[in-house]
């Protein structure tokens, strides 16, 4: 879908991700952008920063259906990125993590139908492919609900998809900045020294999202081929003369991460850069053409230990910037 003159709301718009987004849509030419976030301060300091006439901003909470419904009148797309995407916040505020990740999800699904939105992107996450913590629980939950609603949203255009990406470099809450922050008292603790991770820069992030709107009929998972890194190796460039310290895995925590799992490779097919994860019942996409691309052999699995694209430490460097 070409954004183009259209009015673009993001959820959680005040985070890395949204701040990024909204400028790539300002430059696209968009109608109208909309923030919508629950924290006053935030928007407040988003507003002194993106002063163009053709920005909103809207305070809410993705729990309050009333809310959201109001916020997606006359709304053509929705970037659903809002979550409680903290780890160890999950686990000891289980509740609080399902009501913002699952049924803050439902709560977008149904205004977007209800208010006849044309394009809803929900953004995942790689923990959301076998998950064992709460977090990851809650976002494959989401991703559920999400490619589900497609299939009752009757004679509405409303279309929902969902895009799977690994962590995002230098984003608030990533290792990076932490492991910067660190080398100042000579040492970085490290959970363990096995653990490796997908990465991706926000301007790939947003660019992927920006392609999916554009690719998406409804339903599909999109995943992006990205490379893997160990954390030992970003501990080594970031603070090269401090000394590492194994902390042991905390609560929820994976040695490796996973966006596609063996299941789901059954039902996924490759393109040069990413993988769709097709919908199992997808009734609604009757009389439409396929999604072409590769269908994965058997036993097939991404995950970031078995990846065959890892990062150079010149790479590593590059994807740092400020942080190297």
């Amino acid at each position: 879908m070409d954004v183009q003159g259209k009015v673009v709301l993001v959820t959680g718009g005040t985070g890395s991700f949204g701040r990024k987004f909204v400028r790539k849509m300002l430059d696209l030419d968009v109608r109208k952008v909309i923030v919508f976030s629950r924290d006053e301060l935030k928007q407040y300091e988003m507003s002194q920063e993106f002063t163009d006439p053709r920005m909103r901003f809207f305070i809410g909470d993705v729990r309050d259906l009333e809310r959201l419904n109001r916020a997606f009148d006359g709304v053509d797309i929705v970037i659903h990125a809002a979550a409680l995407k903290h780890v160890t916040a999950c686990e000891y505020n289980p509740i609080e993590a399902v009501r913002t990740n699952i049924l803050g999800a439902q709560n977008v699904i149904d205004a977007a139908i209800n208010r006849s939105v044309h394009r809803v992107i929900a953004l995942s996450t790689d923990k959301a492919a076998n998950p064992i913590n709460l977090y990851g629980a809650t976002k494959l939950a989401s991703d559920k609900l999400f490619v589900a609603a497609n299939a009752y949203v009757g004679d509405k255009p409303t279309r929902f998809s969902v895009v799977r990406y690994g962590n995002v470099v230098g984003s608030r809450g990533s290792v990076i900045p932490f492991f910067h922050k660190m080398r100042q008292s000579g040492r970085v603790p490290i959970t363990d020294e096995r653990m490796t991770r997908f990465w991706i820069t926000l301007d790939q992030g947003v660019q992927f999202v920006r392609d999916c709107l554009i690719r998406m009929k409804g339903g599909e998972i999109f995943v992006p081929k990205i490379p893997s890194v160990k954390i030992t190796d970003l501990a080594r460039i970031i603070a090269p003369d401090c000394r590492m310290e194994f902390i042991g895995i905390r609560p929820g925590e994976k040695l490796h991460e996973a966006m596609i799992t063996e299941d789901d490779a059954r039902k996924t097919v490759e393109f040069d850069d990413y993988f769709i994860i097709t919908p199992e019942f997808p009734g609604w996409l009757e009389g439409q053409e396929g999604y072409g691309g590769v269908p994965l052999h058997e036993r097939f699995s991404y995950s970031s230990h078995t990846n065959t694209h890892w990062l150079t430490d010149e790479e590593i460097r590059q994807y740092l910037g400020e942080y190297a």
